[in-house]
């Protein structure tokens, strides 16, 4: 799966008869930080996506999991589109983790051998 954020449109005149009727939109591949970082794919839009807009796009075999692509020659698939990313910093994990196992191990050094 990678995020990406929908930069355009193909139209195409000419196409094989099992991807009539889906709507072709150009992804390009972002970072966390919503960064471009240069790929694109040209993925087949499950969910109404925009021109804009950050999306999830699912690749390879998944991609035809889909009611509208199911069994159709799709190599990806605009899944979904990201209202709201929260991501933390290695660092930050850490730190949380720390003190998560600080706070387990203070209790059970206070806890009486039977």
């Amino acid at each position: 799966m990678l995020l990406g954020r929908v930069i355009g449109s193909v139209w195409a005149t000419c196409k094989d008869d099992s991807i009539e009727g889906l709507k072709l939109l150009v992804v390009q591949e972002v970072d966390l930080k919503l960064k471009s970082i240069g790929s694109f794919v040209v993925a087949v839009d499950t969910v109404q996506a925009g021109v804009g807009e950050i999306v999830l796009v699912a690749k390879g075999s998944s991609a035809r999991q889909t009611r509208q692509t199911n069994n159709r020659p799709v190599d990806a698939v605009i899944m979904a589109i990201v209202e709201n990313l929260s991501v933390q910093s290695l660092k930050e994990l850490d730190k949380e983790y720390s003190r998560r196992r600080d706070e387990i191990m203070n209790k059970l050094d206070s806890v009486q051998e039977v």
